[in-house]
């Protein structure tokens, strides 16, 4: 089902120059979800993250609003604290066409 925000982004998009960058912007946008789901899955609030990692709530807050960049021991660190493991992973990228409007 379509929502509004949906149909409203669909259209900003057709613009080619904003295409790129939200794009651009999305491997980013995907490591913040997977954080907040994995979080979430593992049945903890960020504060109880933050007891098990040492890593302040206000800092997994700042990371999770996409306020801040994580390093990789810093991930390494909160994926252990959730009980998972960290696994990064390189794909062949996709050949992205864009429509001149």
């Amino acid at each position: 089902m379509s929502t509004n925000f949906d149909n409203f982004l669909e259209q900003q998009l057709s613009d080619p120059e904003l295409r790129r960058e939200y794009d651009a912007q999305q491997p980013e946008h995907a490591i913040i979800q997977t954080m907040i789901d994995a979080r979430k899955h593992a049945g903890m609030t960020q504060k109880e993250l933050a007891i098990r990692t040492g890593i302040a709530q206000s800092d997994i807050c700042k990371l999770e609003k996409g306020n801040a960049n994580p390093s990789l021991r810093t991930l390494q660190r909160l994926a252990s604290g959730m009980g998972m493991t960290l696994r990064i992973e390189f794909s062949p990228m996709r050949e992205v066409q864009y429509r001149n409007v």
